[in-house]
């Protein structure tokens, strides 16, 4: 109910419900509050009843502080300067100052029977909705105990709050007056007494949204059926009732059915399908009339089954107890007759099979769906964005002690007392506040909190020469706070500033802004402590040192949306050659780079902020809603990259990239690109998708395992054909017959939040052998003895997949079940490699490489994951590493902590993978002597392969089963080792097993096994697992 103080030109009825504006003489003192405050989670809505085209604007709703009570209210609510939120136009206001522009649906195009809501989430977040569709995350921090506020202004003159929708009053009678055509979308389309809609009863599967006004089948890919839904009221005589369909999907057989029932929602139990309803029921499937679950008559003049997205299905009773279809408004004639007149029918939908999601629209034309819920999917709905609000965050780079969390809106310094600078993310721009709050503090230090402006670009700092003090950063010019002095690089400027920062304590909130009058301004929990400086420079980036005794700190205020500039991540491929060097030639197989001018087009998903001149396109809420389009088409034989910035672990599935034949300049966009299904090529997970059905599998590597700082690019060929590429790698034609001219299209969905254009050229990995640069990228000055140094190229490890690749995850699990001493292993985390499918294929991986001198080739241990080991410090590394073979050996798990003890392969180690033991030095076990002959003691030859193909097998690791403590799943676990081996201490021969059949198509069977039995012959390199 509304409060009963209420702007001087409003009137209110129906027990406070209903407020209206005498709009002829004045377009403002229209203000409205609710009587009480709002709940958390509790949606404040209102019903336009009565528009006038007298005026400019429309209504206004939003949020206050100020109890009405007390207040004095103004003639419009955006006049208001202190804890107020409203929502206009299609902006947000905070105390009458504009924080969001192109917010939502834009208020002043609504029309009588649009409804307007607010609700204040627990987690202090305002969000917005029109007719019933959730506009997204609007403010951030707002206070409990708000009081809904509601400006009739301009053109809306009369409103009515929508508590209970069954009570709800009738639209008034006097709705000619001005623009009060009807919004198609809105819940109050049809002008009746009673409108209808859906009833809040349904089946299981079913949801009503958008005011009671559309229905949807949840889960639409695994169920088909359960999505029984009714009217709310019985239908009259003649009354048409008229749904139109929104949503299909292609995975299930049959469609909508569509009938009436004299049963009311109360007695329907909603049986699994329609055609179940044995009693009382009248309805159409397919070409089937059936009444009560039994066939009529087939072949009725339409088919339900082969109507698509954008169809309307109208039924109606007549007077004399006929039941007619309408299909996109033409009559198909009388389905049955003898409906009981005597008794009252509702109007019954079943969201069966392919039939997804339908709405009601009126009579008299086509529905808009512009307002519409349209693209909700199983995936989309219920939305819930774990994400703050549209706040500030911080940049990527920080000091070494510090960590982000929370999505880069909290920093925590880890350890020590400095070495805890953050930035923000963006410049600044005037007069827009970047504030913390204290989270953390650790009284065993002395000193608190710094905070200031800096011109220095974080994205332009080595992370390796940050200060450890913000006192020290005197690169570029930083004004700052600390305690209470105000210091410019460092330079003592004012002394008994405001109030100290060293009394800060958890909770206190301290933030800074620079004005447009170009002075910094700190402020602490809201209170302006004046200026700090004054000449401060335009473009300046918000800096905070977490010292001394602040530990953690949370970022607590809003970016502004509309800025379209902002710094640039860094990508794997940034760095530029100097100028002295001569530019390297492409290899001819490699593809031209899209000129820099390509961008992101403006138009993309709801939960998309474009940054970095539109090249960087950060998904700032939920996990979908995040579709984007370059603004130009790609050219033939072009490659056009992206780099992969920032994921998210919260979430399953990533990225998906592709191509379509449309720019959708004007478009609206689907929540995920599973739902475009007109000339569009999609690449996700492994498979390749057109118009939304699979028609390739196994392509190309998982992307959803693909790590930050991977580089994927598309390019059509001259055949028309559509290539991806990772990290510069072809992986082949992904689709035939791309139209021309296509657009690269991308989906930020789950994991991957951030993604930048990258316009510089990336080193194709694995190009034509031919061309030096497309092997390994070395220069002629590092020949040794005629041999480049490329053909003992390995994989770069700043690629390495180790986050996010659940394969190495689970083979270090069990590594971890070994118990193996840490104190073995490379203290490197990077130094370990992944050769699963995905991860090799991410990587460019080689099969074959060329090791030692004289060179000889070795196999890639694709399938295995290698663990690296540390190098016995007494070894000659850099001579070892150049010079010696590299080959594998299999072993037991029983022998594996024997070996690594020794550090080596040696002679004489018990194993049943060694080979067969011959006379010579043994340590123990004497053989019979021969006659006049000293007795010679046995050795044991050690067995290597230049393939795990070969070493892998079960006679030389035999597998064990292990029970993963993760998931309690059980598995089959191999071991091997991966060596290095000098040159001529072994023996290049046949394999020992009698195979018949060729192991390695590099490796003929005659050479496949290397003995060795020189001791120090063998260095081990790496542990190697493998786990099916």
């Amino acid at each position: 109910m509304e409060h009963n103080r209420t702007g001087i030109g409003v009137s209110q009825t129906f027990h406070g419900r209903r407020s209206l504006r005498s709009a002829t003489d004045d377009f403002n003192h229209g203000v409205v509050l609710s009587a009480r405050p709002l709940r958390s989670n509790e949606v404040f809505q209102v019903r336009i009843d009565k528009m006038v085209d007298k005026w400019a604007g429309s209504i206004e709703i939003g949020v206050t502080t100020h109890n009405p009570a007390y207040l004095q209210l103004p003639s419009t609510m955006t006049n208001l300067r202190s804890g107020t939120w409203m929502m206009t136009g299609n902006g947000v206001m905070h105390n009458g100052t504009t924080i969001l522009d192109e917010y939502g649906h834009n208020l002043d195009r609504l029309k009588a029977g649009d409804t307007v809501g607010v609700v204040r989430k627990d987690d202090g977040s305002l969000h917005f909705f029109v007719n019933g569709v959730a506009q997204g995350p609007a403010a951030w921090n707002v206070p409990p105990s708000v009081y809904a506020v509601v400006d009739l202004y301009g053109q809306a003159a009369q409103a009515t709050i929508m508590d209970d929708m069954a009570d709800l009053p009738p639209l008034p009678d006097d709705v000619s007056e001005g623009n009060n055509q009807l919004s198609p979308s809105s819940p109050c389309s049809v002008v009746s007494a009673n409108d209808l809609r859906f009833h809040r009863l349904h089946g299981s599967n079913a949801v009503i949204t958008n005011g009671g006004r559309t229905a949807l089948r949840q889960n639409c890919r695994s169920e088909f059926n359960d999505a029984i839904v009714i009217s709310n009221r019985s239908l009259r005589d003649g009354e048409l009732f008229e749904i139109v369909i929104q949503k299909t999907v292609d995975r299930w057989s049959g469609s909508i059915e569509a009938g009436v029932t004299a049963i009311r929602p109360g007695e329907l139990e909603f049986p699994n399908t329609m055609t179940d309803i044995d009693y009382d029921t009248w309805m159409l499937s397919g070409t089937a009339i059936m009444q009560d679950g039994n066939t009529m008559r087939n072949n009725y003049g339409c088919d339900l089954d082969s109507l698509t997205t954008g169809s309307r299905i109208g039924m109606m009773r007549t007077a004399t107890g006929d039941l007619h279809y309408y299909i996109n408004g033409v009559d198909q004639g009388v389905a049955c007759s003898g409906l009981p007149a005597e008794k009252e029918v509702f109007a019954v939908i079943d969201l069966y099979g392919q039939c997804v999601q339908v709405a009601i629209t009126s009579s008299s034309g086509p529905l808009d769906n512009s307002l519409s819920t349209c693209n909700i999917t199983e995936k989309s709905f219920p939305i819930h964005s774990p994400v703050s609000g549209v706040a500030h965050r911080l940049h990527s780079k920080h000091g070494k002690n510090v960590m982000l969390q929370s999505e880069g809106c909290q920093a925590v310094r880890g350890g020590g007392y400095s070495h805890g600078i953050v930035f923000s993310i963006k410049e600044l721009k005037s007069d827009e506040l970047f504030e913390v709050k204290i989270d953390e503090v650790d009284e065993r230090w002395s000193g608190s909190l710094h905070i200031g402006l800096t011109t220095l670009q974080p994205a332009d700092i080595p992370c390796t020469s940050l200060s450890a003090c913000l006192l020290d950063l005197r690169t570029k010019v930083t004004w700052l706070v600390t305690g209470s002095e105000v210091r410019r690089n460092g330079t003592l400027q004012k002394q008994n500033y405001g109030c100290s920062l060293d009394r800060l304590r958890v909770g206190n909130r301290v933030g800074v802004k620079r004005c447009s009058d170009d002075s910094m301004h700190i402020l602490i929990d809201g209170e302006d402590m004046g200026p700090a400086a004054t000449a401060v420079a335009k473009n300046v980036y918000a800096v905070v040192d977490l010292y001394g005794r602040v530990t953690a700190v949370s970022v607590v205020s809003s970016t502004v949306l509309d800025e379209a500039e902002g710094t640039k991540v860094p990508s794997l491929s940034s760095e530029v050659c100097s100028e002295e060097e001569e530019e390297p030639t492409p290899c001819e197989n490699e593809a031209l780079l899209v000129p820099t001018a390509m961008q992101f087009l403006e138009n993309h998903g709801k939960n998309i902020l474009l940054s970095n001149q539109n090249r960087t396109a950060t998904r700032v809420s939920s996990y979908n809603q995040g579709l984007l389009v370059t603004n130009q088409p790609l050219p033939q034989q072009q490659l056009f990259q992206v780099q992969i910035d920032r994921l998210n672990p919260t979430w399953t599935s990533s990225l998906s990239l592709g191509v379509i034949g449309s720019c959708l300049q004007r478009s609206s966009f689907p929540s995920t690109a599973c739902c475009l299904k007109r000339s569009s090529w999609l690449l996700q997970r492994g498979c390749v998708f057109h118009n939304s059905l699979k028609i390739c599998d196994n392509y190309g590597p998982n992307l959803d395992t693909c790590p930050e700082g991977t580089v994927l690019g598309l390019l059509v060929d001259a055949n028309s054909c559509l290539h991806l590429y990772v990290n510069g790698m072809d992986q082949g034609v992904a689709a035939q017959d791309i139209p021309s001219p296509c657009f690269p299209l991308l989906d930020l969905y789950g994991q991957c939040e951030q993604v930048t254009i990258v316009t510089n050229d990336v080193p194709a990995v694995g190009g034509d052998a031919s061309n030096p640069r497309c092997q390994g990228d070395m220069e002629k000055a590092d020949m040794v003895d005629g041999i480049k140094e490329s053909v003992c190229w390995t994989p770069p490890l700043e690629v390495n997949p180790m986050k996010t690749c659940e394969y190495q995850v689970l083979c270090s699990r069990f590594k971890e079940l070994l118990t193996l001493p840490d104190g073995y292993f490379s203290e490197d985390p990077k130094a370990s490699l992944c050769y699963c499918e995905s991860c090799h294929k991410l990587r460019g991986d080689e099969a074959y490489y060329k090791r030692g001198e004289p060179p000889r080739d070795y196999a890639a241990p694709f399938g295995w994951c290698c663990f690296s080991l540390r190098v016995n410090p007494r070894c000659d590394v850099a001579n070892t590493f150049k010079k010696w073979h590299m080959a594998y050996h299999g072993t037991s798990v029983g022998a594996l902590r024997r070996t690594l003890d020794q550090s080596e392969l040696v002679t004489g180690s018990v194993s049943i993978f060694s080979a067969a033991q011959t006379k010579c030095d043994m340590q123990s076990g004497y053989s019979e002597p021969e006659e006049n002959s000293a007795p010679e003691r046995e050795e044991v030859k050690v067995q290597l392969s230049p393939t795990m193909r070969y070493s892998g097998l079960d006679s030389f690791a035999p597998k064990v089963q292990f029970r993963d403590p993760r998931s309690l799943r059980s598995h089959h676990a191999q071991v091997a080792l991966q060596v290095y081996v000098r040159p001529g201490s072994y023996k290049i021969g046949a394999q020992s097993l009698g195979l018949s059949e060729a192991l390695d198509t590099r490796f003929s069977n005659s050479e496949i096994e290397w003995i060795s039995k020189e001791k120090g012959s063998t260095l081990l390199y790496g542990l190697l697992i493998r786990i099916e």
